[in-house]
């Protein structure tokens, strides 16, 4: 069993891995993947777009047309439109936020990078945001890791890390939940 079979399943994984391989022939791995990113901003962005490509609504026909069009507007081209065309024509558009997730994590698995949401209270220092990445680098075993990092003042202080498929919460907030749980227990 290959690397990437592991890191991605299903319909979407499948559609994802023929094209992640059809792009590491051409060495347009990383012109995808960005193709790709700006395709789901897109769609997260537009309501319209969301709904073409959520809709059973529409027929393969009338949702290759539009999206031609969009893509063209939106200047992505190549091996990505061909892609997504051929992902409308045969009815699995509503897949293709799932397919650009695996895409994503094909893409970083190949180049040694994993990725870390990370919550905190409040916004970290340039050298804490540093000691943090390096520790998950450690931790995760990859080259590096991207960091996303989002500021939550109700944690009230720690942090929560989602590093794949592993979460640590280490929040204030849910420490003093737990002691709240537990006094409750005992009382």
């Amino acid at each position: 069993m290959a690397k990437e079979d592991t890191i991605v399943t299903g319909m979407a994984g499948r559609y994802a891995s023929a094209l992640f391989g059809l792009a590491q022939e051409q060495g347009a791995t990383v012109q995808v993947a960005a193709d790709l990113a700006r395709f789901n901003a897109m769609i997260e962005e537009s309501a319209d777009l969301a709904r073409l490509v959520r809709s059973p609504v529409f027929t393969a026909e009338e949702q290759v047309k539009a999206l031609g069009a969009v893509l063209d507007k939106a200047g992505i081209g190549g091996l990505t439109a061909k892609f997504l065309k051929l992902v409308a024509s045969k009815r699995r558009l509503f897949a293709a936020p799932a397919m650009i997730a695996d895409f994503g994590k094909l893409h970083d698995a190949a180049r040694g990078v994993s990725r870390a949401d990370v919550t905190v209270a409040e916004p970290l220092s340039p050298a804490n945001l540093e000691a943090l990445r390096k520790a998950l680098t450690d931790v995760a075993g990859s080259s590096s890791v991207e960091m996303n990092v989002k500021v939550e003042p109700a944690i009230i202080g720690g942090l929560i890390v989602k590093l794949g498929s592993r979460m640590v919460d280490g929040s204030l907030r849910t420490k003093l939940n737990s002691i709240r749980t537990r006094m409750k227990e005992v009382g």
